[in-house]
């Protein structure tokens, strides 16, 4: 037997045939590769702004801290968050990133036997956390690239313990609306935990879209996380948190790492919540490229999945694998979903305006060879 076997005979059994999540290619590893420089990268969903000056100066301003540990509780920015959604502060659960929070909840309320239910095409942590922890995967068909709620509800059952809704979805941008999604969470078993993930939800432009975080009252089983990795262009520190019924948030503070947010990143999110002109242009920038990079594709005559974030999902109509790597050659960072069963998709960050300029320029040099 080789040692590789030996040791996966050791480990849970839900880890042995896990497929770590891939995340996109880094900009200094992808110029070191090549021997090239001045690469952009559209791959991460990060905000092309940067973050706002008044959380680089909080940053700076705490510094001189980082030998002493971080206020393990967050108290100021569990206050702030508290006070922006006009919930109990004993119901906000601080992670390292959202993501951090959302593995907290399979941690939690997922074990073998349990039932976990996602829709096909959503974001691959939610296996990843629920096979982790040895629950049963269920994955919903999806509708249009999206989630089909209807099917969701016929596949729950007694044994299901977590439904996992990202709105907006990543990676497809699709979104659901409110009268649909509040009347699917009305009829969600109160034993079962409802994760609405709202990671994209600052973009959102759309009308009848729903912030599930005014529903927390009504729903004692819901949890709502959020991310200061997007709009608020904090993700290299990794900050997010969810929101609950203080008695959910009691069981996942039981199983959260101490000190899991950093001192830089409380005072960096605590600053960033208090620039609301910054999440504007950042909106506003979205909305143009939003808009240039359509238009690109249109005029390259490609189709893309409507989207409600920060990027988008277009359909190469071939193999988007070996064009992403020739894209890679001009320096170009996308994304390609075949992992989540999308093989002719790219998933594109909306960048500045000369980002998503370069990238259309390229995507029709390497269509065209």
């Amino acid at each position: 037997m080789s040692e590789q076997n030996r040791v996966l005979n050791r480990c849970a059994p839900g880890v042995a045939n896990l497929t770590p999540y891939v995340p996109g290619k880094p900009i200094a590893e992808l110029e070191r590769e090549l021997g090239i420089s001045g690469s952009i990268k559209l791959a991460s969903n990060e905000n092309p702004l940067g973050c706002s000056p008044k959380a680089l100066e909080a940053m700076r301003a705490t510094l001189g801290e980082v030998s002493r540990y971080p206020d393990g509780a967050g108290f100021a920015l569990r206050q702030a968050l508290a006070e922006k959604h006009a919930a109990d502060p004993a119901g906000v659960t601080l992670g390292n990133g959202s993501n951090d929070v959302l593995d907290m909840i399979a941690r939690v309320f997922l074990y073998p036997g349990a039932e976990s239910l996602f829709s096909q095409y959503a974001f691959a942590v939610y296996p990843i956390s629920s096979q982790a922890v040895g629950a049963d995967l269920k994955m919903a068909p999806a509708r249009d690239y999206g989630h089909d709620l209807e099917a969701m509800a016929e596949m729950m059952s007694d044994q299901t313990r977590v439904i996992w809704i990202a709105n907006p979805n990543n990676p497809t941008g699709t979104w659901l609306r409110e009268a649909e999604l509040r009347a699917f969470v009305e009829a969600v078993p109160a034993e079962v935990i409802c994760v609405v993930d709202e990671a994209y939800v600052e973009y959102v432009a759309e009308p009848d879209y729903p912030d599930a975080s005014r529903w927390l009252a009504d729903f004692p089983n819901l949890i709502v996380t959020r991310t200061f990795s997007k709009a608020y262009g904090l993700a290299g520190l990794r900050v997010g948190y969810g929101l609950s019924h203080p008695a959910v948030a009691d069981l996942l503070n039981r199983v959260r790492q101490p000190f899991n947010v950093d001192a830089l990143a409380q005072a960096a999110a605590l600053a960033a919540l208090d620039d609301p002109e910054f999440i504007r242009r950042s909106v506003a920038v979205n909305a143009q490229g939003m808009q240039q990079l359509l238009a690109g594709f249109q005029a390259l005559g490609l189709n893309s999945i409507p989207s409600a974030g920060n990027f988008i999902a277009v359909d190469l109509g071939q193999d988007a694998a070996p064009i992403d790597q020739a894209l890679l050659r001009e320096g170009c960072i996308t994304r390609p979903i075949g992992g989540y069963g999308l093989p002719h998709h790219l998933r594109v960050s909306i960048g500045l305006a000369e980002e998503n300029a370069r990238f259309l320029e390229a995507l029709k040099t390497v269509l065209g060879r």
